[in-house]
């Protein structure tokens, strides 16, 4: 069924309901009179009460492209540590507080130590951030570094949470595995 519509502006009136159109018929009447003519040289503007086209835009969904880091120690800013360390984790019975003692048996950093500068501390590093740690000691066997022991503390339920996200990326990365003793 066709439908004849004086107008001015095709677009402001056809943004409104029907029955609010000028030279519509009431509410109560659902269709113009088709008999209404334009105001330009007395043409009628013929409008199908059918379904027109939709005309959509497609595009793609816009792709978010989350580059993870891979969680990673560090002694020297900069330096990846590749020596993986044994890790022991206590907790208080309350779960308040907690330490963790990380043991690096020969770690790479005594290979080239002299050429990349002097240990700063102990850095934790993944996706949230930083965790560090300036409790490090080195352990020497005939006056030669043999072993770094690093000690982190955990003071708040909050601190220990994120110690455990990170160490759950590290272990993804290294292939660590928890062992309950």
């Amino acid at each position: 069924m066709a439908t004849t519509l004086r107008c001015l502006s095709l677009s402001s009136h056809l943004s409104r309901p029907r029955h609010l159109v000028s030279g519509m018929a009431s509410p109560h009447h659902r269709f113009a009179s088709p008999s209404l003519h334009s105001q330009f040289a007395g043409t009628s503007l013929s409008l199908s009460t059918e379904k027109p086209y939709a005309y959509t835009k497609t595009r793609a969904a816009p792709s978010v492209t989350k580059v993870q880091m891979v969680a990673k120690i560090q002694f020297i800013q900069g330096t990846d540590e590749q020596t993986i360390p044994d890790v022991k984790l206590t907790k208080s019975r309350d779960g308040t507080n907690g330490v963790a003692i990380f043991t690096f048996d020969e770690p790479s950093l005594f290979d080239s130590s002299g050429e990349l500068g002097d240990i700063t501390g102990f850095y934790m590093i993944d996706d949230e951030g930083v965790i560090q740690s300036v409790d490090v000691s080195a352990k020497f066997v005939n006056g030669k570094p043999s072993k770094i022991e690093a000690k982190h503390v955990m003071r708040t339920p909050r601190d220990w949470d994120r110690f455990m996200r990170f160490m759950e990326r590290y272990s993804q990365a290294n292939g660590l595995q928890f062992v309950k003793k």
